[in-house]
């Protein structure tokens, strides 16, 4: 039986943080655990060649029980299963939300003056530091390369609807239109095995073990003491000297708390497991960014449809440019649909390819997809455990269009009445020719509304099935320390009280650079000046 000061359970964005800056200290010990392989896929690699991805070995490739707001139709939720995590296999947006959001949780310590210093420690922007942005960080932030001419189109659109260019999406506004930056180096992605992982990896004490599948947390006397993992189809028991930080996302995480016997104490009788400490919300909580929209096609046969083709696969590989260095979410709008709100509701996506099928249909012709994105998701769901076994994967139910007022589902057409009127102004209007989905013919609220539930899906944002918060339901304290159980940490989107107004990577990579000084004992940064607060800006709509 090993025995390591530090085990993390989990190789991806929160863990690669983690193994990195826990070991600077040469007298500290790290195991990380990674059920995945290593991160070796050249796809992994190629920024375009993302969706050949899901459902591959890194790949959990989950998928939600029927969901009664979607017609009853199951959701596919791709999620990393490789180091590096979801970091090698998402679209590498570099979008961090607004600063409504930090503030919004009321948690002492994770305020926006108390987080951008550690938002601004991880980022490597290419453009240089200032006052918002990290310029010498672990994170290559870039911006596109080869930018589709519809991309920029939409933007010039939006701008001309009345919605305000954004030079920068993270900045002093976090409102408005613009390209994306991307969390790429010369081309290629940039992921958090990459940053921080690798080199790490020259020192003696540090050790990773992938194909690891960790089953359950073991506790003594009430302290979490080592873990107990799948390797080579075998259990291995390995020790904790000091704590086990749990790093496995919004699914695994809390499905590893409750296979501890952590968790809604009836639930876990019901299935035979014993009850190490009652928390009834680990799992609960559940939300995600649900994202629908209409797609159009292109006049000229030119989008990402045929980015992979010999001649861009060359100058990929030899310079770093063309096509495929697309993240394929190229640029984005974020925009408040009511008077009253002070920061963004609503975000549309640009695409310049026919996102169909979730992602996993290769589409039959050219053209370009805006999904609107429902920012600020008032329905909740959970994760639960579907039996005893720890190999199987968890019931996920984020109870898609189910909150009771109907919220989501009006943010969510009002993107869809937003996308068509950007696709319907020039210079953007020059490159379409027709709407593909759900087609123009259909107008009012109840068909475009039966069009987005027969193919709304994740934006691949799940969050908040280990809430922190400073009240005892709470299922992390504002040290991310587990509640009940000594020597158990989660560090991972888990944690977070509610989604971000933004994408969920850059919040992710903040979190563990955070949680690094929390288990180090550090004095946290100095916060960012009292007026750090992205200003409310642009239009309502």
């Amino acid at each position: 039986m090993a025995e390591f000061d530090y085990v993390v359970v989990g190789g991806g964005t929160a863990g690669c943080v983690l193994a990195n800056r826990l070991t600077e200290d040469p007298d500290v010990t790290v195991l990380l655990l990674e059920a995945g392989p290593p991160d070796r896929k050249l796809e992994i690699r190629i920024p375009a060649a993302f969706p050949k991805l899901y459902r591959s070995a890194v790949d959990w490739d989950y998928r939600t029980i029927p969901q009664a707001g979607l017609d009853g139709r199951e959701v596919y939720w791709p999620r990393g299963k490789t180091l590096g995590g979801s970091s090698s296999i998402n679209a590498m947006m570099w979008l961090r939300g607004h600063g409504a959001d930090y503030d919004g949780w009321g948690v002492p310590g994770w305020s926006f003056p108390e987080t951008l210093p550690y938002f601004r420690r991880a980022e490597g922007n290419l453009r240089g530091a200032d006052a918002w942005r990290g310029g010498d960080g672990p994170v290559a932030v870039s911006d596109p390369l080869a930018a589709h001419p519809a991309s920029r189109a939409f933007v010039d659109a939006a701008v001309a609807t009345g919605t305000p260019a954004a030079g920068d999406l993270n900045g002093a506004g976090s409102e408005g239109v613009g390209l994306v930056q991307l969390t790429q180096r010369r081309g290629r992605r940039h992921s958090a095995a990459d940053a921080y992982l690798r080199p790490a990896l020259r020192r003696a004490n540090l050790t990773v073990a992938t194909g690891a599948h960790v089953r359950g947390v073991t506790v003594t006397r009430g302290r979490a003491d080592g873990v107990v993992a799948q390797v080579g189809g075998r259990p291995r028991a390995v020790r904790a000297a000091r704590e086990v930080v749990l790093c496995g996302g919004a699914v695994n995480s809390p499905q590893l708390l409750l296979l501890s016997g952590i968790g809604p104490a009836d639930e876990l009788r019901a299935l035979g497991l014993p009850v190490v400490a009652d928390a009834p919300q680990v799992g609960r909580n559940l939300q995600d960014h649900l994202s629908a929209g209409p797609r159009f096609h292109l006049r000229e046969p030119r989008s990402l449809l045929t980015a992979d083709s010999p001649a861009n696969l060359a100058r990929w590989l030899l310079l770093g440019r063309g096509q495929l260095t697309s993240n394929i979410a190229e640029a984005a709008l974020f925009t408040r649909t009511r008077d009253d709100l002070v920061a963004p509701d609503l975000e549309l996506v640009f695409a310049p390819v026919l996102f169909v099928d979730e992602g996993l249909t290769v589409p039959a012709d050219h053209g370009v997809t805006l999904g609107g994105i429902v920012l600020q998701p008032r329905s909740a769901g959970a994760i639960t455990l579907a039996g005893a076994d720890p190999l199987a994967p968890p019931a996920i139910d984020p109870r898609y269009l189910t909150d009771p007022g109907g919220e989501d589902l009006r943010v969510l057409l009002a993107g869809y009445r937003l996308a068509r009127r950007i696709a319907a102004t020039r210079p953007l209007a020059d490159h379409l020719a027709g709407e593909e989905a759900p087609g123009a013919e259909l107008t009012s609220d109840a068909d475009i509304a039966a069009a987005a539930r027969l193919s709304a899906q994740t934006l691949y944002h799940p969050v908040g099935t280990c809430r922190m918060g400073t009240d005892d339901a709470s299922v992390v304290d504002p040290d991310l320390r587990v509640r009940g159980v000594d020597g158990l940490r989660v560090v991972d989107a888990s944690v977070f009280p509610t989604v971000p107004r933004g994408h969920t990577m850059a919040p992710v990579y903040m979190l563990a650079e955070k949680a690094a000084d929390l288990l180090r004992a550090r004095t946290p940064a100095a916060p960012a000046a009292a007026d750090a607060s992205p200003a409310r800006t642009g239009p309502r709509r």
